[in-house]
């Protein structure tokens, strides 16, 4: 299976660039180079580098010169830039821990750019055992798939990727994390993200900064009050778009809200929501600010609409619906590119223009992949539970897997998913879809698990199995669930309070206990509080470890040492109840991986994990 990156495209409109990223197996390694793609069909794509693992590609605005990021082999990713002409590509910076996204001046002579800067003596060659210990006086310090970074602070720099010897100059300052640089349309401002008030440490919130590309002048564009992400000046550069979420009173609310898209004027006033705060959940990819509009993907119903929003914050226009994802979004001269998964492709690249849409590539042709059918079943109460299943070949009764997604607020969707390819084409009819609790369906439709987590969740689980189970051809009495992080929170849950219902099951990267979550996990100090509620007396009830003595069914706990979202500690309380209990249990622990290791960890490690996990249901089910 390949992966898109974000496209780029040429300021003429007549070609994409994008990066296409692979496993390699044999390497143990992923694989990828940046394809050249005609967009009006007209070619065929060809690859343009080789990688080893190139991402990241960004035309300059003279449509000259191509930047993009390059790692792979064990090297940090690097700043490379090549002639779009034909030439070889130049590497541009040697940053000890590597860089970010460039982003080109609009003069097309300078590349601003994000990179972690590490304390003296800290993340060399040396033994990191043997490091000074760290002094943390704050709640946020260390984050999942990253490690601590309060030693490392990422800043933003600007380099002249044409002199003879580039030198990054670094452009903020400060004991502060710094990202999503872009410039603004004269050249004169850089905007980026910052948390840089007192109570950074204490709150989830965050701000839009703008500087003169030497950092002077630096000054805040929003108000404290918001988590924002991914500044994007209008094209007339008056003001700055990001995407946002309002954190509550106390700053720490983040929990089952929608994600927004705001514009922020830079002379002044209030920053304003420009998609409904209801209906509408702002996908974190990439969006594009034009002269008509904002192009921006919203997640409705398991897909990723492409939107048109007026700045005046009316009614959105749907340029890309139906059954599909957009995953990311490039804009020029007319033309618009964008990623679109669907149920028979991980992604490929199509161009819009005012005469419809035109399929660009075709990275998918052949793979060799199973069809996915909606399934709705109604809820006690009346509510219509979302979903999907995928079946194996022939006419079954099959095995079922009933497999819960994490967040809890994200969506199941309309892509090609590994997991539920592997599983049904191992011969298990996977259930899977989007209770309340999850995104995509409304804010309210998220928010009604809150303070309740495992018993609501359960409701709308157990009525999409069952209206599942009635399309015919499954065989109820050969059922297992599955789940990671919350999914895994609820695959325990079941196991303990509906066991009946299951042969067996697996929980991987759960969150079991919510006491000790609390504390260890990197969001636990504000995540445990907005979704299981104030009240520390109330997480024990709702902790599926209080429940776990009432768990007999086969169990397999999946979990990675390196951990920091649901650390494992988490697998192993859970492991020992079981064992202790006499109930058949097993842990499979992964060294070296952490949080999202069923999605970007070692090839080599997501063939084992696959291997286990059939093995288990070969055994059980």
């Amino acid at each position: 299976m390949h992966a898109l990156g974000t496209p780029t495209i040429s300021p003429d409109g007549k070609h994409a660039i994008v990066a296409v990223t692979r496993p390699d197996l044999d390497a143990d390694e992923y694989r990828g180079g940046l394809w050249l793609v005609a967009s009006d069909g007209s070619a065929e794509p060809r690859r343009l580098t080789g990688g080893p693992n190139d991402a990241d590609p960004a035309y300059s605005p003279d449509g000259a010169w191509l930047a993009f990021v390059r790692g792979g082999d064990g090297a940090k990713p690097q700043l490379y830039v090549m002639p779009t002409g034909g030439g070889e590509p130049r590497k541009v910076t040697g940053q000890p821990l590597g860089v970010g996204s460039p982003a080109w001046s609009p003069d097309s002579r300078r590349l601003a750019f994000v990179a972690r800067v590490p304390e003296e003596g800290r993340y060399g060659d040396g033994d990191p055992g043997k490091e000074r210990p760290r002094r943390i006086t704050g709640l946020q310090f260390r984050r999942d798939n990253l490690g601590f970074f309060i030693d490392r602070r990422a800043h933003v720099f600007v380099v002249d990727p044409f002199a003879d010897d580039p030198s990054p100059a670094q452009v903020t300052e400060g004991d502060f994390d710094h990202g999503e640089v872009t410039w603004s349309p004269d050249g004169s401002l850089l905007a980026f993200v910052a948390a840089r008030h007192d109570e950074r440490d204490s709150t989830l919130t965050s701000d839009v900064w703008v500087s003169a590309p030497d950092g002077s002048g630096l000054r805040r564009v929003t108000a404290t009050d918001l988590a924002v992400a991914a500044p994007r000046f209008t094209p007339d550069g008056d003001a700055v778009c990001f995407l946002g979420s309002d954190t509550g009173s106390d700053g720490r609310k983040l929990v089952c809200r929608n994600l927004g898209l705001w514009l922020a004027p830079l002379g002044g006033g209030a920053a304003r929501r420009l998609t409904d705060e209801e209906r509408f959940h702002v996908a974190e990819s990439s969006y594009a600010p034009t002269a008509g509009g904002v192009l921006v993907t919203v997640e409705n119903r398991g897909a990723k609409d492409l939107l048109r929003v007026p700045y005046a914050g009316t009614e959105p226009d749907v340029l890309i619906g139906g059954p599909r994802e957009v995953t990311a979004v490039a804009h020029a001269a007319g033309v618009t590119v964008a990623t679109v998964a669907d149920a028979r492709t991980p992604g490929e690249l199509v161009a819009l223009r005012e005469d419809g849409e035109t399929a660009l590539t075709s990275f998918g042709r052949d793979l060799d992949v199973l069809p996915i059918e909606e399934v709705t079943g109604t809820a006690p109460d009346g509510y219509p539970v979302h979903g999907w299943i995928v079946r194996p070949a022939g006419e079954g009764p099959h095995p079922v897997l009933l497999m819960i997604h994490g967040g809890p607020f994200t969506q199941y969707g309309w892509h090609v998913f590994d997991e539920a390819q592997v599983y049904a084409s191992a011969g298990y009819a996977v259930v899977m879809g989007n209770p309340r609790g999850s995104s995509g369906y409304g804010q309210a439709h998220g928010r009604h698990i809150l303070g309740d987590v495992g018993r609501l969740s359960a409701v709308d689980l157990l009525t999409l199995l069952d209206a599942a189970l009635a399309t015919g051809g499954l065989d109820a009495s050969r059922a297992g669930v599955l789940g990671g992080s919350h999914g895994g929170f609820m695959t325990t849950w079941l196991a303990a309070h509906h066991g009946e219902r299951f042969r067996a099951a697996i929980s991987e990267r759960a969150l079991n206990a919510i006491d000790s979550f609390h504390g260890s996990s990197d969001i636990g100090w504000s995540f445990t509080r907005d979704l299981y509620g104030e009240d520390p007396a109330s997480w024990v009830e709702q902790a599926p470890l209080t429940h776990a003595d009432k768990i007999e069914i086969p169990f397999l706990i999946i979990h990675s040492e390196h951990d920091w979202r649901c650390p494992v500690e988490q697998a192993q309380r859970l492991f020992v109840k079981l064992r202790l209990r006499g109930v058949e249990t097993e842990m499979l622990l992964f060294p070296g991986e952490g949080h999202e290791l069923s999605r970007s960890g070692l090839p080599s490690h997501r063939v084992a994990r696959f291997e286990a996990v059939l093995d288990w249901w070969g055994r059980h089910l």
